[in-house]
């Protein structure tokens, strides 16, 4: 079994990255149920933490069900970062992870996210003190580095996990690399078979099939998989990984009732929590994976990706849901 500090998961956790507009409460709620071990909310600005800025407190928002559950954060000011998981250790999560990993613009020219790649020094000094701050397991999200040029992410996990990290995962990818080409996993392999690496290390990039997963389990050897964007509108992925380290087979896919049901479950959900207008325009980027692979579907996913309100959308589903059987799986 793995421990994230003393949280007991399985032998090779699978968990839900944390990405903007996508690993909201709704969602959380519906990976979890179908396999997530751990899941990651979306990342939380520090500056709009101790602003009380209503966009980033309502991210802190967590359920029971979805425990262990990890809020991650990010900024490059040590003031604001402290501050911040101050706020953070009121509403309890399981555990704190800091993002030094996102490439945006916007996150990067702040010297935040995988900007702090050019400043390693900064970026163990935050983790130093904000592991020192609070009771709970900080963990680690990170690139292997700034560009192909600096990747030194051996020597900058050993020292993470010395000042305190309890689980770091890393993204096969540099910041310079954004999301294009492949993601290399050998220099997460490298972290991992560092003799002196105790914590647990999480590969993430590119787990899009079982097979990816095992390969990064079996040959990479790698402590657990952190899923991304193969989950998006797919929250089945994570049992479809199980299954098929049980079994050695793909599990069957998910029949098009099924989808339409956990689909119109997501909006209903997604509405509850963030409103009307927020939880219809947030579930769309969702549908074009729940409907997948299903023949002659489009005119059905411009209506659910264009409509503006509950019922113009409940109805479409009502009637997705009453000829489900005339539609057919291609894929």
């Amino acid at each position: 079994m793995v421990k994230i500090g003393d949280i007991l998961t399985t032998e090779f956790p699978l968990l839900l990255a944390p990405m903007e507009d996508v690993s909201d409460p709704p969602f959380r709620a519906l990976c979890k149920e179908m396999g997530a071990d751990v899941v990651y909310t979306e990342f939380i600005s520090s500056e709009g933490l101790i602003r009380n800025a209503q966009k980033s407190v309502i991210k802190l928002d967590i359920f029971e069900k979805e425990r262990p559950v990890g809020i991650q954060i990010f900024g490059a000011n040590l003031d604001s970062m402290l501050q911040s998981i101050d706020i953070v250790e009121a509403v309890n999560p399981d555990i704190i992870d800091i993002n030094f990993g996102c490439p945006v613009k916007k996150v990067v020219s702040k010297g935040a996210g995988a900007g702090i790649l050019k400043d390693i020094d900064l970026m163990v000094k935050l983790t130093k003190e904000m592991c020192k701050r609070t009771h709970l397991p900080v963990t680690i999200k990170t690139r292997l580095g700034w560009d192909e040029n600096s990747i030194k992410i051996v020597e900058v996990a050993e020292r993470l996990q010395d000042v305190g990290a309890k689980a770091i995962s890393i993204h096969g990818r540099t910041r310079a690399q954004m999301y294009k080409g492949e993601a290399n996993w050998k220099p997460i392999a490298e972290v991992k078979n560092n003799p002196r690496m105790f914590i647990p290390v999480f590969g993430n990039g590119d787990v899009n099939s079982p097979e990816k997963a095992e390969l990064m389990r079996d040959q990479y050897g790698l402590d657990g998989a952190m899923i991304g964007r193969a989950c998006i509108g797919n929250p089945w992925f994570f049992n479809q990984v199980k299954e098929y380290f049980k079994t050695g087979k793909h599990a069957k896919k998910p029949s098009i009732l099924e989808r339409i049901k956990v689909a119109r479950r997501h909006l209903e959900m997604s509405i509850k929590w963030k409103g009307e207008r927020l939880g219809i325009l947030e579930t769309r980027r969702h549908y074009s994976n729940y409907f997948k692979g299903i023949q002659d579907f489009k005119q059905h996913r411009t209506k659910l990706v264009t409509l503006e309100t509950v019922s113009e959308l409940m109805d479409v589903f009502t009637m997705l849901e009453q000829e489900n059987e005339t539609f057919v799986l291609t894929a």
